[in-house]
């Protein structure tokens, strides 16, 4: 309905006493949520929470979990480049310390705001650093802190990964210490965002917008037990497992001539939130808190779903190692032919291009004529990678996947590219990751390939999980 169509229904009214008389009005009560409208489903409550930090001896999924690292500085704090990572921190930590050792000469200024250079191509100020200058605290670089990050999905870039110079780490060093640790955490979107309910799965730190307002759940979590979090724990002889004696107990008590492990529990809860049936059931619920995990009915269903998920975590989390699809590959030259899906190293005409020709600067989509209107829209089978080579024949339904409110091709189409931090001048170039991490100029328009391929795979598994049938 139109805001002219609203407007004359209100007219026609005439009055308060117009609605009671027309009938087709609807009383609307607030539910005990205070919902007026999109109101949650009550049997969601009887579900157990996937987490709970309000008290730790509630029953909960997970024992610990963790918003993602939030930097307040990504420009200086992360990069596709570690070596230019390395120098841009050791750069501003040194204007850091010069304008300390100018502060403590200046004793007779005693605000720090009016004080410190405000040039933002040197240095990205925030309450806590200011606080840190404050108390005259002498802060150094740390190269152990750099660590690849898992930035937005699809998208990995070095981060550093310093309490110093991050806004805040919450509780991923429990998760991802970073003396190095063997780990996988379910990454949900912070309660009330604006954006259709999903999940990622991730293998390193994930930013906090990895996915909006991201809230990690780890498969494991490493520390004494006593709740510090160091960065730096000996995770050898200090994992635990998240998954909590409580939800074992719970699933095992509904499948009681079956033996549910902490692991099978895990892949079930990343198996189950992709159930399409799961999100659209209780959407209302999930646009305003996290998840709660129901039992299915069936053990064959829980075995189902969490191979789903084990398959999905796969694909999910070996992205940069699958198979390209094999879409057509179109050179300047005019030449094509499908690409190889072992790579650019295999293929018969992608092999013969020099490093320089892989460089992109920004993908696009090819445009075409709208049959039914004559307007210029995308052709979103087809990709513009560089002026050097063009992607053909890419499924449509490929774009079906959608992760953080954007298909996944379209994460890599945004995320491969070279872009400029309007504040502080700095150039952030994905094909430094190809080149510099991983050996290969190639890497931007492999991962294109290989997403599209993840795509299709990701759409296949969730086409075929069990109808959702609650205990």
């Amino acid at each position: 309905m139109t805001a002219d169509q609203k407007l004359q229904k209100v007219k026609k009214l005439g009055s308060i006493r117009g609605v009671d008389l027309d009938k087709s009005w609807q009383e609307i009560v607030p539910d005990e949520h205070f919902d007026w409208i999109n109101q949650r489903d009550d049997s969601f409550d009887g579900f157990i929470a996937i987490g709970d930090k309000k008290s730790a001896e509630s029953p909960a999924a997970f024992s610990t979990f963790s918003r993602g690292l939030a930097t307040s500085r990504d420009a200086w704090c992360y990069g596709f480049s570690r070596d230019g990572l390395e120098r841009k921190m050791n750069a501003t930590i040194a204007v850091y310390r010069s304008e300390l050792e100018r502060w403590e000469k200046a004793k007779d200024v005693p605000d720090v705001n009016s004080f410190v250079t405000s040039d933002s191509t040197k240095i990205s100020w925030n309450r806590g650093l200011k606080n840190d200058f404050a108390k005259g605290k002498k802060l150094t670089y740390k190269p152990q802190c750099v660590v690849i990050c898992c930035y937005r999905p699809f998208t990995k870039q070095w981060g550093y990964f310093d309490r110093d110079f991050n806004d805040m780490v919450y509780r991923m060093p429990k998760i991802f210490p970073i003396t190095g640790s063997d780990n996988q955490a379910i990454v949900l979107p912070g309660p009330g965002e604006d954006r259709p309910f999903s999940t990622l799965i991730c293998g390193s730190v994930p930013d906090l917008h990895f996915l909006h307002g991201g809230q990690a759940f780890p498969l494991y979590w490493y520390g004494s037990g006593n709740d510090t979090l160091a960065l730096f724990e000996n995770e050898k002889s200090l994992r635990h497992s998240s998954i909590t004696s409580h939800c074992v107990s719970r699933f095992q008590n509904e499948y009681v001539a079956a033996n549910v492990a902490q692991e099978d529990l895990f892949y079930y809860i990343y198996g189950l939130l992709h159930s399409p049936e799961y999100r659209e059931r209780y959407k209302d619920n999930l646009s305003k808190e996290l998840p709660r995990i129901p039992a299915v009915k069936k053990f064959e269903d829980f075995q189902a779903f969490s191979q789903a998920g084990r398959d999905l975590a796969h694909w999910h989390l070996d992205y940069e190692t699958v198979d390209c699809y094999p879409a057509t590959i179109q050179l300047a030259d005019g030449s094509s032919g499908e690409v190889d899906k072992r790579g650019a190293k295999h293929d018969k005409l992608l092999k013969k291009l020099t490093d320089d020709r892989f460089y992109v600067r920004r993908m696009k989509f090819a445009k075409t004529k709208d049959p039914a209107t004559g307007k210029t829209v995308h052709d979103r089978s087809t990709v513009i990678y560089n002026d050097f080579i063009t992607v053909k024949n890419i499924p449509l339904d490929a774009y079906d996947y959608v992760v953080n409110g954007k298909s996944a091709i379209e994460w890599v189409i945004e995320r491969q590219a070279v872009t400029t931090d309007k504040d502080s001048g700095i150039v952030n170039d994905a094909n430094l990751w190809a080149t510099e991490t991983m050996n290969n100029a190639a890497y931007p328009l492999e991962l294109l390939l290989r997403v599209i391929n993840v795509s299709l795979e990701t759409n296949k598994i969730v086409s075929h999980l069990p109808k959702l049938v609650i205990a």
